[in-house]
């Protein structure tokens, strides 16, 4: 779904009806917290054998933490170790445990995010994360990292990553429903090991008294795009994030921005509004890696992608706190 306005702290639509939601959804957002907070306590965590990386966020919706995951494998693998991410294979038909091969899955079957994962490196997918863990393991993946499951207890963790964006790290500050936070931010920063803030924006005042080590980066063209008119469409977490980042490329002119939900299945209606619309703009099409792996094979060759990675200030400090943190596990 897209996320409510409401849960946008800077959306001016919010103040209007926050009071109203107050009072309907904190009786919901209690209820979610106090869950979220028992299956922490009573799950015992399962020791897969090997390191665990865990990076995560706070919120529900994008805040860069896919493209954090696949710098943490480039830099380990980088180091020599056999490092492989894990995720649940969101909006798949397979559970899992498997081996993503770009070559013969499609996001249908594993999901878009594993899939974008699997074109730069190794990645598997397992809706049950212990089972998951226990193939890669018996496969001889030397360092799991899972991309998402700060808040799922069930994997011991060696490393927590929590990735927060710094344009508007916890929205509304609310949990969910009420708001988009996965838990109250301090909670979840207690079982964290650092913090990566992506995009521009102070540091909050929550994440300061936490202590943790705290870094910044953001995301970047992969690669130069062609300088040019173009329509962007995205299905993401935050489309706006990537309509933004187009605007900064040397030589792109955004004539026309065409958001959808998350994970956005595209129809073939979809397709042929946004072409038509290019078409009339005298335009290009351009969308995101993780939307251009939705698209069909004879689709994706008219589509241009914008890839994008993650880069990290100060990423020799942060690499060599991993390895430190690594090396202590026992």
């Amino acid at each position: 779904m897209r996320e409510p306005h409401f849960w946008r702290a800077l959306d001016p639509r919010s103040r209007a009806s926050a009071p109203l939601v107050r009072r309907l959804l904190t009786p919901l957002a209690w209820a979610y917290a106090v869950a979220g907070r028992r299956r922490l306590a009573r799950t015992v965590a399962y020791d897969p054998g090997l390191p665990v990386i865990c990076v995560g966020n706070l919120t529900l919706g994008g805040a860069g933490k896919t493209p954090v995951s696949a710098w943490v494998r480039e830099r380990l693998v980088a180091q020599g170790f056999r490092a492989a991410t894990l995720s649940r294979g969101y909006g798949g038909r397979l559970t899992g445990p498997a081996h993503v091969d770009p070559l013969t899955h499609s996001f249908r079957q594993t999901g878009d995010e594993p899939l974008m994962l699997a074109l730069s490196g190794e990645s598997w997918i397992a809706r049950d994360r212990v089972a998951g863990a226990a193939a890669m393991a018996e496969a001889g993946v030397g360092i799991l990292i899972m991309d998402d499951g700060h808040q799922n207890p069930t994997l011991l963790k060696t490393i927590s990553i929590v990735v927060i964006d710094a344009t508007e790290p916890f929205g509304n500050g609310h949990v969910f429903p009420k708001g988009p936070l996965r838990e109250p931010a301090a909670q979840g920063l207690d079982r964290a090991d650092l913090v990566i803030m992506m995009g521009d924006g102070p540091t909050p005042d929550v994440v300061m008294t936490a202590g943790l080590p705290v870094f910044r980066g953001r995301l970047t063209p992969t690669a130069a795009t062609p300088a040019g008119r173009y329509v962007a469409f995205a299905g993401i977490g935050r489309p706006e994030r990537f309509f933004d980042a187009l605007r900064d490329f040397p030589g792109v002119e955004l004539v026309e921005t065409v958001p959808f939900d998350d994970h956005h299945p595209y129809r073939t209606s979809d397709l042929s509004y946004l072409m038509t619309l290019a078409s009339e703009r005298n335009a290009r099409l351009i969308t995101t890696q993780k939307d251009h792996v939705r698209l069909s094979p004879e689709v994706r060759e008219k589509v241009l992608t914008a890839k994008v990675h993650a880069e990290i200030e100060n990423e020799t400090a942060l690499t060599a706190l991993i390895l430190a943190k690594l090396e202590r596990r026992p």
